[in-house]
């Protein structure tokens, strides 16, 4: 915020708080009303040519559907005033959300799988592997020492064959089963293989992408508004198919609108990007707007021979409705022709009614109303015609309370 726009808060705040402090005290027509001023300066700028032109929204989206599917819901209705990310319809979901909850099971499986083997065996596992390595060695020793028996017998012809066959044969079963469990007993002590880790973690992985993209999917069937602005048109009601890519609603922006003037190539040549320009409504006889140029296309129309030069405003927004409407006429004053010195007054100074353009200029504690044409504007202010000249003082703050040689009192002067 400048230092003026900081100054005139002050001065208005002091303003308020003098008028609350008399408030209770009746005073006379003559008692001096207390107002801020500002002093009239020049400067020398290009004399006004005007143009017409026509406000338009300052952006303008169709919102479509990304999927087919049946409205289940239309949320809004033309005219209405919408915020980013409103829903303005909704479309039937139900086999989306059967589809989304198995999903989510697959999703928990494959965690609770990952989960197990990422915690590695546990204690009671590993104990009772050990358990069955002990009991396979007593095993062994047990079918080593009949085996030893049965060669003791048999070199003194005291065993048969067979029994002594028998007993290779168990001793050599015991040795086995003992590597067996051996190795199982390893196997559970080390836990799991990296290699199945990583793929329970990929099947995770899997299965969270695949629920993410059901989750997207149903997303798509919730129509939203891509910002702050006001239904302009419907398209659709609840009830009907909708195929990916058809209309639901139009939003427009109206916080902020555009101008658009066309321009001859004469008065262009002059224009600047960031220039500020005064522009006034038929409709809003008791409003003034100043904008500033956003762009100008170097194209002209092929008939009119005329330029495009968009004009950015601030909008006014009046109880939830916009002041400036979409379609509505305006009259730009665009800087050309000759530069010549002309009074250039604040913007606030200007007492507007109807068609009538007046400023209240103090002189002795009096405050005269003079009558003014306007012209260009320049920066945060107006370049005026009348019976008003350089230093003149003029009523910034408090004017709108003035009849014509209203006595004043100038409680501040901003620069």
């Amino acid at each position: 915020m400048s230092r003026l726009s900081n100054r005139r808060i002050a001065a208005c705040c002091l303003l308020v708080a003098i008028v609350c402090s008399k408030s209770s005290v009746t005073t006379s027509a003559q008692e001096a009303k207390p107002v801020v001023v500002a002093r009239v300066t020049e400067s020398e700028v290009r004399a006004g040519q005007r143009f017409v032109g026509t406000v338009n929204p300052r952006r303008t989206s169709t919102v479509g559907s990304a999927v087919d599917g049946r409205v289940q819901s239309f949320l809004v209705n033309q005219g209405d005033a919408v915020s980013e990310g409103q829903v303005l319809a909704q479309l039937r979901t139900e086999t989306l959300e059967i589809e989304k909850a198995a999903a989510a099971a697959e999703l928990q499986l494959a965690q609770q799988r990952l989960a197990e083997l990422e915690n590695g065996s546990r204690p009671e596992d590993i104990a009772e592997a050990e358990a069955n390595v002990r009991s396979a060695e007593a095993r062994l020793t047990n079918a080593e020492s009949k085996l030893h028996r049965m060669e003791t017998l048999a070199t003194r012809g005291a065993s048969s064959t067979t029994d002594l066959q028998d007993a290779q044969e168990q001793a050599k079963a015991a040795k086995f089963t003992l590597q067996a469990t051996e190795a199982l007993y390893k196997r559970i002590k080390d836990g799991p293989r990296v290699e199945a880790i990583a793929q329970a973690r990929a099947e995770v992985e899997l299965q969270t992408q695949r629920l993410n993209l059901i989750n997207d999917r149903i997303e798509k069937f919730t129509i939203i508004s891509p910002f702050d602005g006001y239904v302009s048109a419907e398209f659709t009601e609840i009830g009907a198919w909708i195929s990916r890519g058809d209309a639901i609603a139009e939003v427009i922006q109206m916080d902020e609108v555009e101008v658009q003037a066309p321009v001859p190539a004469e008065a262009v040549v002059n224009l600047r990007k960031g220039d500020v320009l005064r522009v006034e409504f038929p409709d809003l006889p008791n409003e003034l707007f100043t904008g500033t140029i956003d762009r100008i296309v170097p194209i002209a129309t092929s008939r009119a021979r005329t330029f495009p030069v968009i004009i950015h405003l601030q909008n006014k927004i009046i109880d939830g409705a916009p002041m400036l409407l979409a379609g509505m006429m305006a009259r730009v004053d665009f800087p050309a022709g000759e530069r010549q010195r002309l009074p250039l007054i604040p913007k606030d100074a200007l007492v507007l009614n109807g068609t009538d353009r007046a400023v209240f200029v103090v002189d002795s504690g009096v405050a005269r109303k003079v009558a003014v044409d306007l012209g260009v504007a320049v920066e945060d202010r107006i370049q005026v015609r009348g019976a008003i000249k350089i230093d003149d003082v003029v009523v910034v703050v408090g004017n709108e309370r003035l009849v014509p040689n209203s006595s004043v009192k100038v409680i501040d002067e901003i620069e």
